[in-house]
């Protein structure tokens, strides 16, 4: 025999818990006059034949075709009024869910122009908050009938959002200012992605609350992974192999951390590495190093930029360092190596 529920409540602090259904399986019976007790930080959602009949908010409320008029719908005129009849009540958290991290898995690119390679990888992380606004709407559009809906099921949809519009906001942002302008602002970043994701929020019920950007930086990818993004060309991606050669023979011989961290930036940093890689070839001499030949192979070549011969076969291909084939060989000379670098 079904249990007859008089009393309906969910005293839980609901601290991850977005939504509870009362009962979590089946199908509650309740009786007019049955009383829905619905805590200061919770809504109450009244469900039947999955129709929703009306919304309860905080204080004690008795079931009847007053407060609820579907119900005589349901029920009908033949019915005795403290007959049992089947429906479900979805409890709602209405208070505000806070701290809730957001980051960038990839580096996300914005147009800059004039500085270094013309773009910028940046990263960010911080948090977010949200609310749920209108407790019937979001029952509808995402909980369906699960038992109970927790902010782990929805957190990963909202990061989405976020991330999609933050893309927005710092392209549009990079229009009007320089990267190292944009990371100072954060604040105008956050109330930009706020105002873009209102609609998107309010389409499930929700209110984006807060959008902390708690730090904004250039990308550490280095210059292999730019390659295979397809952000680097074979000539720059050359002369930043090179540079870091260069750089981590001249500090050590363990190396370290690649001179192209931080490349997102921008910071002119194409053109410093083609003119240290030509420093360091014409000062060769005086530096002990070895001398570079008038007719090069092209291993030779890639002895000299410190990179794989592959690459220069690369370069040569596509146009970006001229050669000779003779034979099957390829033959460069040190003018276009130099001229290479140089442009």
């Amino acid at each position: 025999m079904a249990r007859i529920f008089d009393v309906i409540e969910y005293a839980n602090e609901m601290n991850d818990e977005i939504v509870h259904r009362f009962p979590e399986t089946g199908i509650g019976d309740y009786r007019i006059g049955s009383q829905v007790i619905v805590r200061e930080s919770q809504n109450a959602v009244f469900f039947r034949d999955g129709n929703a009949l009306d919304v309860f908010k905080a204080g004690r409320h008795t079931i009847a075709t007053a407060n609820i008029p579907k119900l005589i719908d349901f029920i009908g005129k033949a019915f005795n009024d403290r007959t049992p009849f089947p429906a479900e009540v979805y409890f709602v958290s209405m208070k505000e869910f806070a701290s809730k991290k957001w980051g960038t898995p990839q580096p996300i690119i914005v147009r800059n122009p004039n500085m270094g390679l013309g773009v910028a990888l940046l990263q960010g992380f911080g948090t977010y908050s949200f609310q749920v606004k209108d407790a019937q709407q979001f029952v509808t559009q995402i909980v369906g009938t699960t038992g109970t809906y927790r902010t782990s099921e929805i957190e990963e949809r909202l990061r989405t959002m976020l991330l999609s519009k933050l893309q927005d906001v710092l392209g549009e942002t990079a229009a009007k200012n320089s990267v190292p302008e944009m990371i100072g602002l954060t604040e105008e970043i956050g109330a930009a992605v706020r105002a873009k994701a209102k609609d998107d929020f309010d389409a499930i019920g929700l209110v984006l609350k807060t959008f902390y950007v708690g730090n904004l930086k250039p990308s550490d990818k280095s210059a292999q992974e730019l390659r295979d993004m397809g952000m680097l060309d074979m000539q720059t991606y050359t002369q930043l192999q090179a540079a870091d050669a260069m750089r981590d023979a001249a500090q050590n011989e363990g190396g370290g951390a690649g001179l192209t961290a931080g490349i997102g930036a921008g910071m002119g940093i194409g053109n410093l590495m083609g003119q240290a890689l030509q420093g360091g070839m014409q000062g060769g001499s005086s530096g002990g190093s070895a001398t570079m030949p008038d007719i090069m192979t092209p291993a030779e070549a890639a002895k000299f930029m410190k990179v794989t011969e592959d690459d220069i076969l690369d370069a040569i291909k596509d146009g970006s360092l001229k050669a000779k084939k003779v034979g099957k060989a390829f033959r460069i000379s040190k003018d276009n190596l130099e001229a290479f670098m140089n442009s």
